[in-house]
């Protein structure tokens, strides 16, 4: 290892906070059209602008390619590409800074879809003054599929709420189903909230036929990955009436585009890609980078270590 390694930024604002590091590495500064020059004299590449395709873009290029790269973010399509994929550079991702504000998010989006909020604010910018039952979570069944740290995150949170979960994993074990058990679960689910990485597996695996088996009250909640789902079958599902509502908050094309059809879907509602955006959140992503750069320079094994054929961390 060099004595000052050099470390590349992928910038987006607010810069990351590195202030530890000071004087132990040589920090450059790229933006998605001057990546693909900086690349060859980086040790370490920061994607600090997660939502960049540069990344992708610029590793087959030509010259040395830095031996780790670290993600701000949980999720790594956007920068794992196939050559990427190949060859011996070590890909870290933000595991353990996302898991609670997302949770967090999941069980609003529960509780406003049970008590009808947005009825509720409809109602109030009419002046009308509409008295109605709501539906309680309390004995509901929620299906979380995905049993990574999001997915058991937000299966702790419905628990507290007082709904039996069920949590579907790639490989069944103690306390998590398998994929062969989903369907079924799905029939009975009222709430179906996908939690899972995005693999060549769960690419699409929300479909008219997923849809079709649940049940009409059911509602289907994506803060996952946006190919997760069909997006042309869940709109024929909402308006056909197939289930009773979804929330998406991630989507097969970001930023959602302002003529797609999903913005006037009845009973969806869109978010943008915000369920993990907790306030607060730069300074714990910074804070890990700087903790795992230790690591790193000291020779010691990392964490949150992506397997690069599985497209994330492995987990229990």
């Amino acid at each position: 290892m060099a004595a000052v390694p050099t470390l590349l930024v992928l910038d987006a604002e607010p810069l990351p906070r590195l202030g530890r590091l000071t004087g132990r590495v040589r920090v450059l500064h790229a933006d998605g059209s001057t990546l693909g020059a900086l690349l060859p004299e980086a040790d370490v590449l920061l994607v600090w602008d997660t939502t960049s395709d540069a990344v992708r873009a610029a590793w087959p290029g030509a010259g040395p390619r830095p031996r780790w790269v670290h993600t701000a973010g949980a999720d790594v399509e956007r920068v794992l590409s196939p050559e990427l994929a190949a060859s011996d550079t070590v890909l870290t991702n933000a595991r353990g800074v996302f898991e609670e504000p997302v949770a967090e998010y999941v069980a609003a989006l529960v509780l406003a879809m049970a008590k009808d909020l947005p009825g509720t604010w409809a109602a109030q910018t009419r002046g009308e003054w509409r008295p109605r039952e709501s539906r309680p979570v309390a004995g509901t069944r929620a299906v979380v599929v995905g049993s990574g740290p999001v997915g058991r995150a937000v299966t702790r949170t419905l628990k507290a709420l007082g709904a039996t979960t069920a949590l579907v994993g790639r490989v069944p074990r103690t306390g998590i189903h398998g994929p062969d058990d989903l369907d079924r679960l799905l029939a009975r689910a009222d709430w179906v909230i996908a939690a899972a990485p995005l693999t060549e597996l769960t690419r699409g695996m929300f479909d008219t036929r997923r849809f079709g088996v649940m049940q009409p009250s059911a509602r289907f909640l994506n803060v996952g990955r946006g190919g997760l789902v069909v997006e042309e079958a869940l709109v024929r599902a909402l308006r056909s009436r197939w289930i009773a509502g979804a929330a998406l908050d991630v989507f097969g094309t970001e930023p959602l585009p302002p003529d797609s059809p999903l913005w006037q879907v009845p009973g969806l509602l869109v978010s943008p890609h915000m369920s993990g955006a907790a306030v607060g959140r730069h300074d714990e992503l910074g804070a890990q980078f700087v903790e795992l750069f230790e690591r790193w320079a000291a020779g010691r094994p990392l964490r949150n270590v992506v397997d690069k054929a599985r497209g994330y961390v492995p987990g229990r």
